[in-house]
């Protein structure tokens, strides 16, 4: 039998999964809890861990085991004023390939005044001929903490993948008080490990991440290379206009793992979520 267009567009949209995730924590009884919650669809979060140093810990879980093309996914997290958030994810995060539609995912976060979140999701590992588009929007207090981390790996080195070609759109925009203070977007088109494997690029790395701390300044400079000793990987940090940035490449996911906990603990402020020390 013939399926005709139409409807082949349909049974495949139906497929598709989906998930909605909208959470708020606020400051109450001396400490961070739980405001408002709503899930939708294979997104899921949990708090598992209660407190630590009065900072509630999140953990998001995506009972989809993955993300493919035409898959659509959006996170909402607010922290309000004077309340203090650990985010993290249950596991690595699977962008598997793309026979033509876009997976797409959208995270928005806010943080109040006096706020602290630590946006610290495990890694994102890509799959040959992905289709990723993502984006970053961050909207903070004038006195709000943020510490935004996220790594991506192309590719299963363990398992022998190379991620040869596909699509990776990713958009970052952070405001605070109203006014944008560090926007960008990277993309990777094409044949991505010919990208990756140019000097300019990755030099031939496999697994990237960014690590953006506001407020940040030198001393947050200075913190992460008083560490740079233990890095196996390359790590680079800088600071301006009030935030500080490290980029961190490495040969494997493994391998950047590692260099991540170093500068996330070496820029303090938060703990590390237990699941990253495991």
């Amino acid at each position: 039998m013939t399926v005709n267009a139409p409807l082949r567009h349909q049974v495949f949209a139906g497929n598709r999964a989906s998930g909605r995730l909208k959470c708020a924590v606020v400051a109450a009884h001396g400490g961070t809890r739980r405001a408002r919650v709503h899930e939708a669809g294979s997104l899921r979060v949990r708090f598992p861990n209660g407190e630590r140093n009065g900072a509630l810990d999140a953990v998001m879980v995506n009972s989809a085991g993955g993300m493919a093309g035409g898959d659509r996914f959006d996170i909402d997290v607010t922290v309000g004023a004077g309340a203090r958030l650990t985010a993290t994810t249950a596991a690595a995060e699977k962008i598997y390939r793309s026979l033509g539609p876009d997976t797409e995912i959208g995270v928005k976060l806010t943080v109040g005044a006096g706020g602290a979140l630590a946006w610290l999701p495990q890694e994102t590992i890509l799959f040959d001929q992905v289709r990723l588009r993502r984006s970053i929007d961050v909207a903070l207090a004038k006195d709000a903490n943020l510490i935004l981390t996220e790594a991506i790996v192309f590719g299963r080195s363990a398992m022998g993948e190379t991620v040869r070609s596909g699509r990776f759109f990713d958009r970052w925009r952070v405001r605070r008080n109203g006014t944008l203070v560090f926007a960008e977007t990277l993309r990777l088109d094409g044949e991505i490990a010919e990208r990756l494997a140019q000097s300019a690029s990755a030099n031939g790395g496999v697994a990237v991440a960014t690590v953006l701390k506001l407020p940040g300044d030198d001393a947050s400079v200075a913190a992460v290379r008083a560490v740079e000793q233990d890095f196996a990987g390359e790590v680079g940090v800088s600071a301006w206009n009030g935030l500080a940035l490290a980029r961190l490449v490495a040969p494997d996911g493994a391998t950047l793992r590692r260099d991540l906990i170093g500068v996330a603990a070496a820029l303090g402020g938060m703990p590390l979520p237990r699941l990253w020390l495991n």
